[in-house]
């Protein structure tokens, strides 16, 4: 436990320096007992609204602590049995990972888990996702009339210059993640090499790369799939002249990841964080998750963004998420490569 606790700190350490701080307004927190004890690494800004729709419809108190996933995953191990959290509300699949190996989550029940298609929930019972979102290559069809059908054709001396990501994000690490657990350590290399050699322009999140493209500064760029949603939503398509490409045949760029949920194994209010995980995996915070995101609710019976095409139409590469644990590998690769 101390090696994976000692990697899992120094790669909150290096994430949390990167991208400027933490999830949104950790701090000393102080816990009554009574209250079931959410750590999340969703940002107090969207889950704030739906924590106090959660008490109203659950009758259970809720306090929560936010800060970055992989931070308050590191924190979790290193509290132990002291640990004060019931809940853990991961915005990624990884940190999740990291807690089950090391035995720190319970086994949710099988009527909670079935809600989850299987490929979105572990394997061994300890986490189910909550919503998810697929990663795409935006690009600009003003000067690329043809999308493209792989991150791999993104190395091609074509493209010099012309391509956007975001090497410090959470996101883009977890899929270099799945990257090298894929096509395996040597190819995922190569293919962060060959970009870096091609001139790819770096920024700091998703929403650089995105504007970037619709201002004509590059042609083509990583993100997750709901930021260009969301701008659609609030600008309006005419304001917005990209468009998405979602990757065919299981490609490492059409990665499906999530964020989830799992209860702490040494939970004193076992019972109420279970209304709570299940509050997460019911319709209202589902639809929420919907609306508010354009995320794609897990739950069969809530509708997505008219927009988007159907979850189970997207072709990701065929992953354990569990597996997205090993972002301690993915921050020693990237630094080798000198992307961070």
């Amino acid at each position: 436990m101390r090696r994976l606790l000692a990697t899992v700190l120094a790669s909150a350490t290096l994430l949390i320096s990167a991208c400027g701080g933490g999830g949104g307004g950790g701090g000393e927190e102080s816990f009554d007992d009574e209250s079931v004890v959410i750590y999340s690494g969703r940002n107090k800004n969207l889950l704030g609204p739906l924590i106090d729709k959660m008490k109203t419809a659950t009758g259970v108190n809720v306090q929560v602590r936010y800060g970055d996933s992989a931070e308050l995953a590191a924190q979790l191990l290193e509290e132990g049995d002291r640990t004060r959290a019931d809940v853990f509300f991961s915005q990624d699949a990884g940190a999740l990972g990291a807690l089950a190996k090391e035995g720190r989550l319970t086994a949710l029940p099988q009527g909670s888990l079935d809600k989850v298609p299987a490929k979105y929930r572990a394997a061994d019972g300890t986490w189910a996702g909550v919503s998810g979102r697929s990663r795409v290559i935006v690009y600009d069809p003003r000067v690329l009339p043809e999308q493209p059908k792989s991150v791999f054709e993104l190395t091609d001396p074509k493209w010099s210059g012309k391509v956007g990501w975001a090497p410090t994000n959470a996101s883009f690490q977890a899929f270099v993640t799945a990257l090298r657990v894929v096509q395996g350590e040597e190819k995922a290399k190569e293919w962060l090499t060959a970009m870096k050699n091609n001139g790819t322009k770096t920024y700091p999140n998703n929403v650089g790369i995105l504007n970037a493209v619709d201002e004509g500064q590059i042609t083509m760029g990583l993100i997750n799939h709901y930021y260009w949603y969301e701008k659609v939503a609030e600008k309006g398509a005419a304001a917005v002249p990209s468009k998405l490409a979602f990757l065919p045949g299981g490609d490492p760029g059409a990665l499906v990841n999530v964020a989830g949920a799992g209860i702490v194994k040494t939970s004193k209010h076992a019972a109420n964080a279970q209304k709570v995980v299940d509050y997460l995996l019911g319709a209202e915070a589902q639809k929420y998750f919907a609306d508010e995101t354009k995320e794609y609710p897990l739950v069969a019976g809530v509708a997505v963004d008219p927009g988007l095409p159907a979850l189970d139409s997207l072709k990701g590469p065929e992953i354990d998420l569990a597996r997205l644990d090993s972002l301690s590998k993915t921050l020693d690769l990237l630094k080798e490569v000198g992307l961070v």
